[in-house]
């Protein structure tokens, strides 16, 4: 009969050491749907946060302030896009104030690739490090966004505006002579 005691004493030990670990496991998913809930409630809140006072603004929004930020240095020929791009351009009689920009928004920082020509003769350096503190400014004053990068690609080098230079020189100095 001891041994059937022990039998069902270790059967009670084992249900005992079952109910533990199932009240453990119970306590651990509820804890991970506490963590998870959390985390759902915090990324709404950042959300909120994107979209100030319900105002949710667009990577294209984003990508014309920072257009219109670079047409204004001086040394920048033009934006550098796609064909479609220039295409459309051409067929709709507007310019495309966000061509050749591209914008990577997450939470309340963008970052912002921005392709364009340079003139001829213009130093590069300036020219892009002007580019990035306008479009750091405009893009950040007009949304609150953080502007983490502006990366400014040289696509190419507009020699025509040196050549209506070199022309009007030309022009100048033979007038000059005569």
């Amino acid at each position: 009969m001891e041994e059937n005691e022990s039998k069902e004493e270790v059967v009670k030990k084992e249900e005992q050491q079952a109910e533990i670990e199932t009240s453990e496991n119970t306590e651990k998913i509820e804890k991970q749907d506490e963590t998870n809930q959390q985390k759902e409630e915090t990324k709404q809140n950042e959300e909120v946060e994107d979209t100030e006072n319900g105002i949710e603004i667009s990577n294209d929004v984003i990508a014309v302030i920072a257009g219109v930020a670079v047409s204004e240095v001086q040394g920048v020929a033009s934006m550098a896009g796609g064909f479609a791009g220039g295409i459309s351009e051409v067929f709709s009689g507007k310019k495309n104030m966000s061509k050749g920009i591209k914008v990577d928004k997450t939470e309340n920082k963008a970052k912002i690739d921005v392709n364009i020509i340079v003139e001829y003769g213009s130093r590069i350096p300036d020219v892009a490090y002007e580019i990035q503190n306008r479009v750091k400014k405009s893009v950040e004053g007009m949304t609150g966004f953080k502007v983490e990068e502006v990366n400014v690609h040289v696509q190419g080098v507009d020699t025509n505006i040196s050549k209506n230079e070199n022309t009007s020189k030309e022009q100048k100095s033979n007038e000059e002579q005569n």
